[in-house]
């Protein structure tokens, strides 16, 4: 067990946890939000219908304390029979021996959207099922485009046009072009990845290579620099969903978000249109960050096999779609299908939300997951303050990442 996670697992387990072991036949579920979706509500009792003797015992924990809570059982040897994870924590509860494989056949695998497989797998297998799936369009404010003199039907295509239509709009309406969200908040790191991979960056190769000192991540982290004069003044005080409100109030001209925002445009009065991400120089094609949410099965509940059975039960096509696709979800499908294609033709703004996928990249696994997203945050938070430039900021933060690999 490395020593970083050991820390963190003996704080936790202080921390206290008077939960019992599950019982033989009953699957624990730490299941993450304020209440169980309606859908899988449904598709449990499904479940132990057919599976009979078996029960599924979903506890709901709020965002802020379920990934915690989870560990702390796990530390303390009364670990859940799986839960939702954040899939960039998988590698190091597989590297302290926590859960358990979850392979995936060829079948299973060519099922999904390219890439979405890799952000599941460590050292050649899986060790989760995908449960949850984000992808970042870019948005834009047409009536600021036309205040600003710009032609609203034609959003930026590239990052020099990106900074170039940012500066233009601040200087001529005087409200900000870009929302850079820089606070010390996990989705710094996601919103800066987001331009990696729209310029065929890396920040660590599959062979545990960190290569985020490469000319394509500086490129990303200079027009980071570039626009920052454009932006919502003072960046560190936001998250993405601050700089989304700010968006939606029409105090920006240009974000990138997730297909959420586009539900919640739709019942405001601004004219808006989105679109693929802006790419950088060395792009292949359009590109996002690929964030998933797995189901782990943990390592030693006695039940794990029927876990693994249950996990990919719940997210499998048929299910998962129908989650996917529910009012509140605000997800990206993670396989196509021809109900994709029909949301697709029904509702043209979820277009630009799967086309990123062909050249998006995984969220880094680590040993450390945040170690990482610290070492991340800060190198941003240096460069849009104006503390460090870019190649130093960059430098610094690879030679860091050696200790989180």
């Amino acid at each position: 067990m490395t020593t970083l996670f050991r820390k963190s697992l003996i704080g936790l387990v202080l921390a206290g946890s008077t939960a019992l072991p599950a019982l033989s036949q009953e699957i624990s579920w730490i299941y993450c939000g304020d209440k169980i979706d309606p859908v899988h509500e449904k598709y449990i009792k499904e479940w132990e219908a057919a599976n009979s003797g078996w029960k599924i015992a979903v506890e709901v924990v709020g965002w802020a304390q379920c990934q915690d809570k989870a560990t702390t059982l796990a530390a303390a040897g009364s670990p859940a029979g799986m839960a939702y994870v954040g899939s960039r924590t998988l590698k190091e509860f597989a590297l302290n021996d926590l859960i358990v494989e979850v392979p995936m056949s060829d079948e299973e695998k060519a099922a999904y959207y390219p890439h979405i497989v890799d952000t599941v797998t460590f050292e050649g297998t899986q060790w989760g099922v995908p449960i949850a799936f984000s992808t970042k369009a870019f948005y834009w404010n047409k009536d600021l485009f036309t205040q600003a003199g710009l032609d609203p039907e034609k959003p930026p295509t590239t990052w020099a046009e990106e900074i170039e239509y940012a500066k233009i709009i601040k200087e001529k309406t005087g409200i900000a072009g870009y929302g850079l969200p820089a606070k010390t908040f996990d989705n710094t790191m996601h919103q800066f990845l987001h331009w990696v991979y729209t310029n065929n960056g890396q920040v660590i190769d599959a062979d545990g290579n960190i290569k985020l000192d490469s000319p394509q991540v500086l490129a990303a982290l200079q027009a980071y620099k570039d626009i920052t004069p454009y932006s919502v003044e003072g960046a560190t005080a936001y998250e993405q969903n601050e700089i989304r409100a700010i968006f939606l109030d029409g105090k920006v001209g240009m974000i990138q978000a997730s297909v959420g925002a586009a539900m919640r445009l739709k019942d405001t009065k601004i004219n808006w249109g989105v679109t693929t991400l802006p790419l950088g120089p060395e792009a292949g094609g359009p590109g996002t960050l690929l964030i998933t949410d797995s189901l782990a099965v943990f390592k030693g509940s006695g039940v794990e096999e029927k876990a693994v059975e249950f996990a990919k039960y719940i997210t499998s096509p048929d299910i998962q779609i129908e989650y996917e696709l529910s009012p509140d979800a605000g997800l990206t499908p993670l396989r196509p299908s021809a109900k994709v294609d029909a949301l697709v033709a029904e509702i043209p703004y979820w277009k630009p939300f799967i086309d990123g996928i062909a050249y998006g990249g995984p969220e880094p696994l680590f040993t450390d997951y945040k170690g990482l997203q610290n070492v991340m945050i800060e190198m941003v938070q240096s460069v849009v303050t104006g503390a460090a430039e870019p190649q130093a900021a960059l430098t610094k933060a690879a030679a860091a990442l050696e200790e989180y690999k």
